[in-house]
């Protein structure tokens, strides 16, 4: 290939990553709304045992998920040649273990019930068991999605999906249905998701058929889908611990601190990996860029999520009334702590990339393996204090495991180590002072309403990262940085 032509595939790619970032960012974001007004508007008409219940089976069933997708959806993506045959025979293993695991779940059901000796547990794990078939049959659909970048498509379903559900789940609740109107929601939601993908992608998948090479596509997802399995145990690990100890209420409680936070926040992390995966696996190869594009990733996690995160731990109260009531003020602290996991997580998201984008998921389950170790000690521990203290130990993990990861990639491949160390400092270092800033300024105005409290909490922090911006060269650079690649989102391609 010419200079001139590799010159233009190049700009095509940062062309097509950056309006796929834009898109795939602002359908996030609505997600993310929709997302919090289902926590607010399903927090007044339902009970916290409601949630309690709801969240018992799914801290159980959940693992089927990642079963279900057994990491083909990622491989699909990653791969540098996927042929038709090869997406049907994916088609059809994806949709084979969600009818498998949709059959177990069914029968299982009475053990899902013993466990924490709720029967009301039964029948909802049953009802739930279809989302698995559903969404089985939908992954490789979303996935030839990401893997030809049609972002904008994907984006307005992952709008409308959850939007449809939603307004299902608020007519169950007023029309008097309890914890059914949160399993409706579920169901509704997988069904729209699998009409909506598979019209948009619109193809129907082919017989399989013999001598089709699959192995390495079956080795990478194995590789994934036993992190991901790890990573689940200890992520719901705090959910099972709570409902077995504490039961019904506390769970309640705890969830809607989890489902206020930690669910919008992956909604927002997910548009990162979405559009970092396909690009990085196609800059392997070329080190500079390749080094590039993950600290320019990292720069803008820190300055959008990890510095709205620091409002959070600030203006817990705040936040907790506004969008849950008084009834759920106890989940305030639970939410403080579950923002400092937050902060920490986003950290680690650079590392997921680089492991996803080099294949190199063998080491992505060896570290997941003393990773998810120190998470499960952490929340144990720390169930001693009750959920608080779950919470806790759920912050504690992530700032052990996570230069461990760094670490761990730096003698398995090239990465810009000391930057991106030096970048999670300084990311660390201002959220930190941001936090403690909004905390100051929530107290000082608590006779001026939630409103004003919430706004003064906000242009504290971003008056400390200016002020960081303003003082420290090495902060300031990392400002104009960030924006220069938000003023290169809808014209340019980002170039690292």
């Amino acid at each position: 290939m010419t200079e001139p032509a590799t010159t233009a595939a190049r700009e095509s790619l940062g062309t097509r990553a950056a309006r796929g970032a834009g898109a795939t960012v602002g359908g996030q974001l609505l997600r993310m709304v929709i997302q919090v007004a289902s926590v607010s508007v399903l927090a007044r008409l339902l009970a916290p045992s409601d949630y309690g219940l709801f969240a018992m089976v799914a801290a159980i069933i959940g693992i089927g998920t990642i079963l279900r997708d057994f990491g083909l959806s990622s491989a699909a993506i990653q791969a540098k040649r996927l042929s038709d045959r090869q997406r049907d025979i994916l088609w059809w293993i994806n949709s084979g273990i969600g009818l498998v695991l949709a059959i177990v779940v069914y029968f299982a059901a009475p053990l899902v019930a013993l466990l924490y000796s709720e029967p009301a547990l039964e029948p909802i794990a049953r009802a739930l068991a279809v989302t698995f078939l559903l969404n089985g049959m939908a992954t490789q659909y979303r996935a030839d999605l990401v893997r030809r970048m049609r972002f904008g498509p994907l984006a307005v379903i992952e709008v409308v999906v959850p939007a449809a559900a939603l307004l299902g789940a608020i007519v169950a609740a007023m029309a008097g249905w309890g914890y059914w109107a949160l399993v409706a929601q579920q169901v509704l939601q997988a069904v729209v998701f699998l009409v909506l993908l598979a019209a948009v992608a619109r193809w129907l998948p082919g017989l399989p058929r013999r001598g089709t090479p699959m192995r390495g596509l079956l080795r990478f997802g194995w590789n994934l889908v036993a992190t991901q399995l790890v990573n689940y145990a200890g992520n719901n690990l705090d959910s099972v611990i709570i409902g077995i100890r504490f039961g019904a209420v506390d769970l309640g409680i705890y969830n809607r601190g989890y489902q206020l936070l930690m669910v919008p926040l992956t909604q927002l992390r997910t548009p990162s990996t979405t559009v970092a995966l396909p690009v990085l696996s196609r800059l392997n190869g070329d080190e500079q860029r390749y080094g590039a594009f993950l600290l320019r990733g990292q720069l803008a996690l820190s300055w959008t999520l990890i510095a709205g995160l620091s409002i959070v731990v600030g203006a817990a109260d705040p936040l907790t009334l506004l969008f849950l009531g008084e009834p759920w003020l106890a989940a305030a602290p639970i939410l403080a702590l579950l923002a400092v996991a937050g902060i920490l997580q986003t950290l680690s998201y650079v590392g997921y990339w680089v492991y996803l984008s080099r294949g190199l998921t063998g080491d992505l389950f060896r570290y997941s393996m003393v990773s998810t170790g120190i998470r499960i000690a952490c929340i144990v521990i720390g169930s001693q204090w009750g959920i608080v203290g779950v919470a806790a130990g759920f912050a504690l993990a992530p700032a052990l495991a996570w230069p461990l990861s760094l670490w761990w990639l730096s003698r398995r491949t090239a990465i810009p180590t000391r930057a991106l160390f030096g970048g999670a400092a300084r990311a660390l270092a201002l959220a930190t002072v941001a936090a403690a800033s909004a905390w100051g300024v929530v107290l000082a105005t608590t006779a001026l309403g939630l409103a004003l409290q919430l706004l003064a909490a906000a242009l504290t922090a971003a008056a400390v990262h200016l002020f960081a911006a303003l003082v420290i060269p090495r902060v300031r650079r990392d400002l104009v940085e960030v924006i220069a690649i938000a003023r290169m989102l809808p014209r340019k391609g980002v170039r690292p």
